[in-house]
């Protein structure tokens, strides 16, 4: 039995043609957590949202986040409590954006600084060498902080819409390591 998959789209949410948006529509176990402003989001909205949805799942989840939703999982870890830490098996964490660098959006409130603190559930982070919102470095900085393997999948942009991955099936085998039991 795999774990199921809680989708955590960043700022803007994912397009139809964002490889979250393929895996929630042909990998069982995925769905999409929504929040309720995906444009200017405000951090601690977002993460009442998630400690919500972990509250209430019945088994523990592998999170699959993309950008600002990489941060919202690092804020989600202080503000969690041991009970609902438990509800997350693992955690892929794609293009992890820096609400610190240049080319992060104005609007979204409180993501930034990223807390860098050792996750208790195994964590994948993948970056991508070409990412104008993260540099390499600064993704593998928060891989280590978290405790997360370090996956660079070489010149892939933000690893989004624009990257052209479709279903990204090298990003499906990464989660389905996540989801083992």
């Amino acid at each position: 039995m795999t774990a199921p998959v809680l989708i955590l789209p960043g700022i803007g949410n994912s397009g139809p043609d964002h490889w979250q948006s393929h895996w929630e529509r042909s990998v069982p176990g995925c769905t999409r957590l929504n929040q309720a402003e995906w444009d200017a989001p405000r951090c601690a909205d977002w993460v009442q949202v998630l400690d919500a949805a972990l509250a209430a799942a019945r088994e523990p989840v592998v999170l699959a986040t993309h950008s600002s939703a990489c941060a919202l999982v690092a804020h989600w870890m202080i503000a969690a409590t041991d009970d609902t830490r438990a509800k997350v098996h693992g955690a892929l964490l794609v293009g992890p954006s820096d609400p610190t660098g240049p080319h992060y959006p104005k609007g979204p409130s409180g993501f930034a600084p990223v807390p860098l603190l050792r996750f208790p559930f195994p964590s994948i982070v993948v970056a991508s060498t070409d990412d104008i919102y993260v540099s390499l470095e600064t993704a593998r900085r928060f891989a280590d902080a978290w405790g997360s393997r370090f996956v660079n999948i070489g010149a892939a942009g933000h690893i989004n819409s624009a990257s052209n991955l479709g279903a990204w099936p090298a990003g499906q085998a990464l989660l389905a390591e996540l989801r083992q039991p």
